[in-house]
């Protein structure tokens, strides 16, 4: 009887080391993991376009270049749009003007109350015209609207390009996020906040993250559910586009 015993024992050992498992240690809880491959994100990202059609005088980051919120990324040649907008400025001071001498008159009962009325229109269709000039201008500037990374330049200095063109990708890798899908059983017991662990194939390196939403719909035919962590901590060498295995501890049954 003792030698059977001893041989199981042995046996159980040789099974336990084959698979580079260890045996657990009387006493503790048994933490069950499951790897779950995964990419990391930037946590926003957008595609710049241009809102004008004009040349392109200076792109003020480079592609892979790092920016901050409202700094200048892309100027262009708008000397067009400036001598229209000096235009509509003249027009609108000479029918400000108009405008004030008919009110004048009309106080004296030199004109009839039609030609204020048709001055003071006149009034408000050149200040409209400087405020689509002005609209305009504004746009001949491209400023980040949060701080990042230019992920691709998709265009050139000194390049034309139409207005929806697309001019730069641009991301927020100030904290990079992961999606990917777990059971829906888990619901049990993963709560926002919770740690676990990514194991980074480009740096061979395991980095710290929690979770950070969980989806609003779990899948019925896969029965699983979206949910996104963020790696917890800074560290410089991780890039959006890494991948790994998340590795996340699950309750012992």
């Amino acid at each position: 009887m003792m030698r059977r015993i001893c041989i199981s024992g042995l046996c159980a050992l040789f099974i336990c080391r084959a698979f580079g498992q260890s045996l657990p240690e009387v006493g503790r809880p048994v933490l069950e993991r499951q790897e779950i491959r995964a990419q990391l994100t930037p946590r926003r990202y957008t595609t710049i376009a241009s809102e004008i059609g004009a040349k392109i005088i200076r792109i003020s980051v480079e592609e892979g270049g790092a920016f901050k919120a409202g700094e200048l990324l892309v100027s262009f040649d708008c000397a067009l749009q400036g001598a229209q907008l000096k235009k509509a400025q003249a027009e609108q001071d000479s029918a400000q003007q108009t405008y004030t001498a008919n009110k004048r008159l009309a106080e004296l009962n030199s004109i009839g109350q039609l030609e204020v009325e048709l001055s003071l229109s006149a009034l408000n269709r050149a200040k409209a015209e400087v405020s689509c000039c002005e609209a305009v201008l504004s746009k001949c500037e491209v400023t980040a609207p949060f701080g990042g990374r230019v992920a691709e330049q998709k265009v050139r200095e000194q390049q034309y390009v139409q207005a929806g063109q697309p001019l730069l990708d641009i991301i927020d890798d100030g904290v990079l996020e992961i999606e990917f899908l777990v059971p829906s059983h888990w619901l049990n017991w993963l709560k926002v906040g919770e740690a676990f662990e990514v194991q980074i194939d480009e740096t061979r390196k395991t980095y710290p993250a929690r979770f950070i939403r969980i989806g609003a719909r779990v899948d019925s035919v896969s029965q699983s559910i979206k949910v996104a962590g963020a790696i917890d901590g800074k560290f410089p060498e991780l890039m959006a586009g890494m991948s790994g295995s998340v590795q996340v501890p699950q309750p012992a049954k």
